[in-house]
């Protein structure tokens, strides 16, 4: 699973390395193994391909993989050791609780002075600075500063010498000659640590961009055990890639002007970390929604066609392999494409074309078959099947007569002929649609919807 906002912060990485001639590295923290598995690193990639950050790209480096640099790890703690900055540790949680009197108070320095030397269970433990402070430069911050009395003398490698992840991490980036770390807040409490680390290595921090959170409509971080918050779910429900890119790219930050709908070069182009707003932001499903209405509308026919084939066969399509028709879609696709929210959609939009029967919505029929449907609808089936012409424009002109017979306005009259042929209120234009449909089909479904009317229709006693 790939998180929407991994997603923004990738876009928001990409755009920083593409316009200053960098380079965006991709890095694998891998280091426990029961949380990483061959497939999900191949999910990542693909994930990030399909927002247009892609490995062929020379601006693309990597993946790196942060098993692979368990040496490097290990040198860099021991010479943080050598240099008196680290030093170990024996002391067991209980131990602690029972000198401070809680086992939520941090670490109370007690092995700082006893110069112990490393055995198989002693951690290792970075000597925090006594007095001053840590400015952390960020993008987006400001310049937070964090007391170093405040930061414990955190543990950087484990009883079995392993480095834990706030050393690997600064090892991999000091390695990886990284310059500018862009990412979510919630990283923002651990950099102080990071920062001591690089300065401790005798290196320059890079510069850090601590996004802001993203929420969702009840102001709640959004979280995988109550939102929707993958990536590929999205793309798998018919959101288009340059949608979500266009859409992930305004989480937090704007180009300016009333101008929202843009090519990701040119978001790219415009887009400047430093105005990036530190604020939570909103994860409008609505206004994604929207956006991608937009960008589907904006397709080229075949490409929308093309687009929609997946919905169109197993399992999404509710017809018979053998009654779906390619030519008939391609025909009302264009019909299709100024409706369609998601591309998901399509199905409920064209179904009616090749069942037998149309999906019934229980709800539209209600709706739409008030007192006087039966009679509309036999006049209907008179008159519209005496037409010379199944065409849309005859058909619409005789609807209208219709309906004024019945002193109705055409929208309200249409609404039992369309719930009739396509079993929903909501859809295709209807004329359009019952001049593709055909007339026996069309006058089979107004009959049938007649029929049941007369049969939900109590008889007088």
């Amino acid at each position: 699973m790939f998180h929407v906002g991994g997603a923004r912060s990738a876009l928001y990485n990409w755009a920083v390395a593409r316009q200053s001639g960098g380079t965006f590295v991709l890095r694998i923290e891998d280091t426990d193994a029961a949380r990483n598995k061959p497939e999900w690193i191949d999910g990542i990639i693909s994930a990030l391909a399909s927002i247009g950050i892609k490995e062929s790209d020379p601006a693309f480096e990597g993946p790196y993989f942060q098993s692979h640099n368990a040496d490097r790890h290990k040198e860099a703690s021991q010479q943080l050791f050598a240099a008196g900055k680290a030093y170990y540790c024996d002391c067991t949680r209980e131990q602690l609780k029972e000198r401070t009197g809680s086992e939520h108070l941090g670490y109370d320095g007690h092995c700082r002075e006893r110069g112990l030397a490393y055995e198989p269970g002693r951690a290792m433990r970075f000597r925090t600075p006594d007095e001053g402070e840590t400015v952390v430069v960020d993008k987006v911050r400001g310049e937070p500063s964090f007391p170093n009395a405040a930061i414990e003398d955190f543990v950087i490698a484990r009883g079995d010498g392993s480095p834990v992840f706030l050393l690997a991490n600064v090892v991999d980036d000091l390695d990886e000659r990284i310059t500018e770390v862009i990412r979510g807040e919630e990283h923002l409490s651990n950099t102080p640590k990071q920062q001591l680390l690089w300065e401790a290595l005798g290196a320059t921090p890079p510069v850090w961009a601590h996004l802001p959170v993203i929420v969702n409509e009840k102001r709640q971080k959004l979280s995988k055990r109550r939102d929707k918050v993958a990536l590929e779910d999205y793309l798998a429900e018919g959101y288009l890639p340059d949608a979500m890119v266009n859409y992930l790219m305004l989480l937090g930050w704007g180009p300016g002007g009333d101008r929202e709908i843009l090519p990701y070069e040119e978001l790219q182009r415009l887009f400047r970390i430093e105005d990036v707003n530190g604020s939570s932001a909103f994860f409008d499903i609505k206004k994604l929604t929207a956006f991608n209405g937009e960008y589907i509308r904006a397709l080229p026919v075949a490409e929308f066609t093309a687009a929609c084939a997946p919905w169109l066969s197993a399992p999404h399509a509710p017809w018979k392999p053998e009654d779906f028709d390619q030519a008939v879609f391609e025909t009302v696709a264009p019909l299709a494409q100024t409706r369609l929210p998601v591309l998901s959609e399509i199905t409920a939009y064209v179904d009616f074309l090749f069942l037998d029967t149309p999906v019934a919505d229980e709800v539209s029929w209600s709706k739409a078959m008030k007192p006087g449907a039966e009679q509309l609808l036999r006049d209907a089936v008179t008159q519209l099947g005496a037409l010379p012409a199944w065409e849309a424009e005859p058909l619409k002109a005789t609807l209208e007569s219709i309906a004024t017979a019945h002193g109705l306005k055409l929208g309200k009259a249409q609404a039992p002929i369309r719930v009739a042929v396509m079993g929903r209120t909501v859809g295709l234009p209807l004329f359009e649609s019952l001049e593709v449909l055909g007339r026996p089909r069309s006058l089979a479904r107004l009959e049938a919807a007649r029929t049941r009317l007369q049969a939900e229709t109590p008889t007088e006693s």
